[in-house]
C-alpha cells in the first residue's frame, strides 16, 4: 500500500503531528525499550539464559501470567455481564453504580492492595468467614487474582459498553420476529458485533494485570517460588544491584508479552474482516 503524502489533506497539520507523534512514541515508549534490549544483548546467550530460567524467576513467570490471563478471562465474563446491565437495564444507583467502574482507575494502588488485604486477611471482614471454609484468599494465588480482578475490570466494562449503547435493538427484534431464541439472538447477532471490543478489553485487562505491582504486592505475601509476581522481582534485583538479572527478566516479559498482544491485534483484525 503506498501513501501519497503530497496530496493535501482536509485537516490541516499532518506533517507536524506525525512528525510530533513520533517523536514522543520513541522517546517515551521506544527509547526506554531499546535501552533494556540493548542492555541484554551485553550479557551473551550463555548468560542471559542462566538469568532467565532461573526456577526462581521461572515461578514468578507462571504466577504472573497464569494469574493475569485467569484474570482477563473473569473480567471478560463479569465486565461484559456488567456492562449489559448497565445499558440494558434502568434501576435505582445505576448512575452511582455506573460511576463505581472507573473507581480502580482514580484508587491508587496502593490503597486498594492495603485495603483487599484487610479485606480478605484471615481475620478480616471477608476472609475470615472464608478461612472458616477452608478458602484462603490473602498470601495466596488466589489474592493475587483477586487483585488483579478489581483492577482489570473498568478495561472491559469501557470497551464493551460503547458498543453496546450503539447497536440497533431493531435486528434484535427482527431476529426474534424470525423465530430466533434468546440464545441465538446473542450467540449470532449480539455476540459477533461485540467481539472486537471483547478482545479490545481482555487484550487491555490482560497487560494492565500483567505490570500491576501496588495492588498486589501486599495481597500476596511475595513469598519466593509461591506469591512473588514478576514484577516484584524485578525490583527485588534492582534494589540487590542485580541489574543483569533485572534486565533479562524484563526483556523476556517484554518479548511474551509482545508476542501475546500482537497475537491478540491479529485475532481482532481477522474477527472485524469476517464482521466485513
Amino acid at each position: 500500500m503506498k501513501f501519497n503524502f503530497k496530496k493535501k489533506s482536509i485537516l490541516p497539520g499532518f506533517r507536524a503531528t506525525l512528525g510530533f507523534s513520533l517523536f514522543y512514541i520513541t522517546l517515551i515508549i521506544l527509547i526506554p525499550l531499546s535501552a533494556a534490549i540493548i542492555k541484554a544483548t551485553e550479557l551473551g546467550a550463555g548468560e542471559f539464559w542462566r538469568l532467565a530460567t532461573d526456577l526462581r524467576v521461572m515461578a514468578s513467570f507462571r504466577l504472573s501470567f497464569g494469574a493475569s490471563l485467569v484474570a482477563a478471562i473473569v473480567n471478560v465474563f463479569f465486565g461484559t455481564l456488567t456492562a449489559w446491565v448497565l445499558v440494558r437495564y434502568s434501576f435505582p444507583g445505576k448512575k452511582i453504580i455506573d460511576a463505581l467502574v472507573d473507581l480502580p482507575f482514580a484508587l491508587p494502588t496502593a490503597v486498594s492492595g492495603i485495603t483487599l488485604t484487610a479485606l480478605y486477611s484471615p481475620s478480616g471482614w471477608l476472609g475470615k468467614p472464608l478461612a472458616n471454609l477452608g478458602i484462603h484468599v490473602a498470601y495466596t494465588p488466589l489474592g493475587i487474582i483477586m487483585a488483579l480482578v478489581f483492577t482489570g475490570l473498568p478495561f472491559v466494562v469501557r470497551s464493551v459498553q460503547p458498543v453496546l449503547e450503539d447497536m440497533d435493538r431493531e435486528v434484535e427484534e427482527a431476529a426474534a420476529g424470525l423465530g430466533a431464541t434468546r440464545w441465538q439472538t446473542w450467540y449470532k447477532v449480539i455476540f459477533p458485533s461485540l467481539r472486537p471490543a471483547i478482545l479490545t478489553g481482555f487484550t487491555m485487562a490482560f497487560a494492565r494485570c500483567l505490570g500491576e505491582y501496588g495492588s498486589v504486592v501486599f495481597i500476596a505475601g511475595n513469598m519466593p517460588m509461591m506469591t512473588e509476581i514478576t514484577p516484584l522481582l524485578i525490583i527485588t534485583k534492582l534494589e540487590q544491584y542485580d541489574y543483569a538479572g533485572a534486565t533479562a527478566i524484563a526483556t523476556v516479559m517484554l518479548a511474551i508479552s509482545f508476542v501475546f498482544l500482537l497475537a491478540v491485534n491479529l485475532l481482532q483484525r481477522r474477527s472485524r474482516k469476517f464482521e466485513l
